[in-house]
């Protein structure tokens, strides 16, 4: 896998952030899910790295990233911690304001960037997600039975900790191995059966659970919203639409919402690359034309 990129380990002021990247042209930060690192991207970024200029990063926690110590706000898991990290990883590589594309926790980082940082976000596609605050403002029994990982991850340490390093792979493949290149998986699970890995992901949750919630609805408060353009892609078969009007709700966070589902399950860029490609591909040319 991304056999010609370059690795890279950039210290921040708060993490070193572990990253490949490749490519020529217009800035594209590809940001990853749970619980997963940077090679979910290794379908998608060798074709993007054609037009872009790539940069493929672990985020803070996950895979060969640093873990910074916790504390009891979770502030240092936080997405706008995580937000910091990569805005300093950019301008490192040279890039003032690039796009990002974001998966499942990923996507979250990348929307608190847009928020935070409008200046540096040219344009945002978020992959599978909904704003964090909308997710728990909206919690029924039917949301908590099918995003129940959200509600055990965030429980205090160290049970979820403990009752993960039992057995990793019952709980991080419950989905299923088949959705993954063997290659890929290897490195998920070199990544996930370490304890501090484990521990990480879990201030990930509590993270959400906690101070992203408080700061996205102070956002909705003030009525703060995402400057850049937004891409909204779902996975048709992993069922956000059936809770949700996807776009719809990303159009109460920015003005400039598009975008559609894919015929495929939560890992968009791992079970669909091509029809991920189509979808990005046209969004960032626009992006970085307008």
């Amino acid at each position: 896998m991304f056999e010609t990129f370059t690795h890279r380990r950039i210290d921040t002021s708060e993490a070193v952030i572990n990253l490949r990247h490749a490519g020529s042209g217009p800035p594209v930060l590809l940001l990853h899910g749970h619980p997963q690192t940077h090679a979910m991207w290794h379908k998608v970024a060798p074709r993007l790295a054609e037009t872009y200029s790539v940069v493929c990063a672990d985020l803070r926690g996950y895979g060969d990233s640093s873990k910074p110590p916790t504390a009891e706000d979770h502030a240092p898991y936080s997405k706008r911690a995580m937000a910091r990290d990569m805005v300093e990883v950019m301008q490192a590589l040279g890039f003032e304001r690039f796009a990002v594309v974001g998966h499942d926790r990923g996507g979250r980082c990348a929307y608190r960037m847009a928020l935070d940082h409008p200046e540096r976000i040219a344009a945002l596609s978020v992959l599978d997600i909904i704003p964090t605050a909308e997710h728990f403002q909206r919690t029924d029994m039917s949301f908590a039975m099918g995003y129940w990982h959200w509600f055990f991850l965030a429980q205090p340490h160290p049970i979820p900790e403990r009752l993960i390093a039992s057995d990793p792979d019952v709980f991080y493949l419950r989905r299923g191995r088949a959705l993954f290149d063997e290659e890929a998986l290897s490195e998920y699970r070199r990544c996930y059966t370490d304890p501090a890995t484990i521990h990480a992901m879990c201030e990930d949750y509590r993270a959400g659970a906690t101070i992203d919630m408080r700061l996205d609805e102070e956002d909705q408060r003030s009525g703060r919203r995402i400057a850049c353009p937004v891409q909204a892609l779902w996975a048709r078969k992993n069922g956000l639409d059936r809770w949700y009007d996807v776009p719809a709700v990303w159009r109460d966070w920015a003005d400039r919402v598009e975008g559609h589902s894919i015929d495929c399950g939560h890992y968009l860029a791992e079970e669909a690359p091509e029809e991920t490609l189509a979808a990005l591909e046209p969004f960032l040319a626009r992006a970085f034309m307008s």
